[in-house]
């Protein structure tokens, strides 16, 4: 019976050297070591939960995604309002199918959440753009502009595809109905 234990003990040590590998042990330590040399931002940057280049297809994660029941998947139709990223349906500001304007709320995305969530916000609206193609359709990438000098992550505005003298706060997406 004690050689039974000894070999339950064995199986479990063997179990946890495996979880715990020497490649696992020398990235954290490796981090930790840059993360004292360069700071916080680049600590930051070798964050695995941030390490997802792309939020949604077509569009590299340097602006956050507006405000939408469903963010960062912010699918609005050409008026701004609000749909769901998968199905396509209009959804309200809970993420419910919208049926009844008499008992459910909806917000067009850029146009009315974003100031209501970030009143600095002065009216912003969807700029410009760019097109690119995933999962064989095309998809407009939507930049949400305003006067606001910071965008919806904190860090600087830039212009991006906005007009002159606004810059980009947020960013949604369109689904367009044509093959790529």
């Amino acid at each position: 019976m004690g050689e039974l234990r000894l070999s339950r003990t064995e199986l479990a040590e063997r179990a946890l050297a495996q979880r715990t590998s020497r490649r696992g042990f020398l990235g954290r330590l490796g981090r930790a070591i840059v993360a004292l040399a360069g700071g916080g931002l680049v600590a930051a940057a070798l964050d695995p939960t941030r390490a997802e280049a792309h939020h949604f297809c077509g569009h590299t994660y340097t602006t956050g995604s507006c405000p939408h029941p469903y963010a960062p998947l912010t699918r609005v139709n050409r008026r701004g309002w609000p749909l769901h990223p998968t199905f396509g349906f209009p959804v309200d500001d809970e993420g419910r199918i919208y049926l009844d304007p008499e008992t459910q709320v909806r917000h067009r995305t850029c146009q009315e959440l974003v100031p209501m969530r970030y009143p600095f916000v002065r009216n912003p609206r969807y700029g410009g753009g760019w097109t690119r193609c995933c999962s064989g359709r095309l998809r407009h990438i939507m930049d949400c502009c305003s006067t606001s000098r910071i965008r919806i992550n904190g860090d600087a505005a830039v212009r991006g595809y906005c007009p002159r003298g606004l810059r980009v706060f947020c960013v949604g997406y369109r689904e367009l109905n044509r093959r790529c």
